[in-house]
């Protein structure tokens, strides 16, 4: 029998807490576990290959979604706390001691969480396009966005296609699917400069259902000891700089980075500056306080 290392390069699946994790790992270097957004959204646009030219990326694959399991009560089930959960089994079988964890978008709540809860187990926190807490106003806040972006591309298909997208129903996986695609305009600071159509295509959600009530962890950040990384996009209309602002008031070892040209995907839209923010963080702010 051939054995694969769990860390070769490619995709691979473990039992935890018995639900199939599937996870992808690609590049070389320190390894980083990178949680996608959502919830329910697949992993593959998370892809970063100019930032795996450094760090061995171990791409988690939510449960819910793509070929990783499904909870008993799917779809219900999916709070952070269990992706947590989830989260630190997969580091437990992969034998991975301290490691840089970077989560997006609502990824980035699960990155949290696993911080708060095992900050033994956390080389350096990278918290991507992300709040700490969410509610009300922070759903407020990113209506007003949306707003500012229809009217700003009044008389365009991408206009109608964004509010489309905002107002259609999520109850299904189908039609949940079908409402992202929609929205994709808004989360770029320049939609022309993304093949949109391409990112329609690859984009899949799966209906999952998980906390009743807001996100919040305001009050657990002050105690975080673990350097922390905070990136977002001058344009992200849903999780911008007011909510990064947060982060870094919050958490005692946090630094901004801030990227003018960019939305939700700073990845996406600037690429090579965003790999040298994280690799910059890991090289200077993670080693100078290993």
């Amino acid at each position: 029998m051939i054995h694969v290392h769990p860390l070769a390069p490619g995709s691979h699946g473990v039992l935890v807490h018995g639900i199939e994790q599937r996870y992808h790992v690609f590049g070389q270097g320190p390894v980083c576990l990178v949680h996608s957004g959502g919830p329910g959204v697949n992993w593959d646009d998370m892809r970063m290959p100019r930032l795996e030219e450094h760090l061995t990326l171990v791409y988690f694959e939510p449960i819910g979604t793509g070929a990783s399991g499904r909870l008993p009560d799917h779809p219900h089930g999916y709070t952070v706390d269990r992706y947590a959960e989830q989260l630190r089994g997969l580091a437990d079988a992969l034998s991975l001691g301290r490691v840089l964890v970077m989560g997006h978008s609502h990824g980035g709540f699960v990155a949290q969480r696993f911080a708060i809860d095992h900050p033994e187990r956390v080389r350096g926190l990278l918290l991507y396009a992300t709040p700490a807490f969410t509610g009300d106003d922070f759903m407020a806040d990113a209506a007003r966005g949306v707003d500012r972006f229809v009217n700003h591309w009044a008389g365009t298909p991408e206009a109608a296609s964004v509010l489309r997208g905002w107002h259609s129903p999520r109850d299904s996986d189908d039609a949940y699917t079908a409402s992202l695609r929609d929205l994709l305009p808004v989360y770029f600071a320049d939609f022309h400069g993304v093949d949109i159509e391409a990112l329609r295509a690859s984009l899949h959600v799966g209906l999952v259902k998980g906390d009743d009530v807001p996100f919040d962890v305001r009050l657990d950040l002050p105690g975080l000891r673990v350097p922390t990384l905070v990136m977002v996009g001058a344009h992200d209309f849903i999780c911008g700089p007011r909510w990064a602002d947060t982060l870094v008031d919050l958490i005692p070892d946090a630094r901004c980075a801030a990227f003018d040209d960019a939305g939700h995907f700073v990845h996406l839209e600037r690429p090579d500056a965003f790999a040298d923010a994280v690799v910059a963080f890991v090289q200077q702010g993670v080693r100078a306080a290993a």
